[in-house]
């Protein structure tokens, strides 16, 4: 048994990430231009190498934080990619990771440092290897989990306006909703504390704001409730 670790073959095992942000813009991705080959110039994933000492959530965790500056980052794992050649420097297999961020959160100088950028979701670059799969089976799993779910809170800033709220499940979901049924619905869930105080610039008498309420949707998770936008 121990004679067939050694004459095992040895692979890479990576981890790509897929960041999205939201701002008055829409739905955006945080792509970084490589500065090393192959593919050197090119957009990519942001991504790194597991090591010996971390589990792959750590492993994703710590790479997010490298590159926004962010902790405590929701995350959630997708998929693994093995094609043989999806790498042409060495045998990589790839897990990809999807997490949401606050695009006036993040670290801005360091992003930059990395020769990072925000992309519209919808007029992103090319990207190399099978990172364009991953961001397309990104893009899947949370309209898919956004139209059962109230997710993507991360996305928002703290106090929020209902529009804001339409606005970036307009983004993800990429469509028009109605915006009576969504406002009835995500009030029915009981989810959102609605404060006193208004947002000025989006009318003349002003948005109430709304903050998250994490203990509610965390009791609201318990009881398997669907969305169904």
């Amino acid at each position: 048994m121990l004679n067939s670790y050694s004459s095992a073959d040895k692979v890479l095992l990576a981890v790509d990430c897929i960041i999205f942000g939201f701002d008055n813009d829409g739905l955006k991705i945080l792509l970084i231009q490589r500065d090393f080959e192959p593919e050197k110039g090119k957009w990519s994933l942001i991504g790194g190498f597991l090591k010996r000492d971390e589990v792959l959530d750590a492993a994703a965790t710590r790479i997010l934080n490298t590159y926004t500056g962010l902790n405590d980052i929701y995350m959630e794992q997708l998929y693994a990619y093995s094609e043989i050649d999806r790498d042409p420097v060495e045998r990589t297999i790839s897990v990809s990771y999807f997490a949401l961020i606050n695009i006036e959160n993040h670290n801005a100088e360091l992003i930059q440092n990395y020769h990072a950028e925000w992309f519209p979701i919808n007029d992103a670059p090319n990207l190399i290897f099978d990172h364009n799969e991953m961001v397309e089976n990104a893009i899947k799993r949370l309209r898919y989990k956004t139209s059962i779910k109230p997710i993507g809170f991360e996305l928002l800033p703290e106090k929020f306006t209902m529009r804001q709220l339409l606005e970036l499940y307009e983004a993800i979901l990429s469509k028009e909703l109605d915006k009576r049924n969504f406002i009835s619905k995500i009030n029915s869930l009981e989810i959102l504390n609605k404060l006193e105080e208004k947002d000025m610039q989006s009318s003349r008498k002003g948005s109430y704001l709304y903050t998250f309420n994490k203990e509610k949707y965390e009791e609201k998770l318990l009881n398997n409730f669907v969305l169904n936008l």
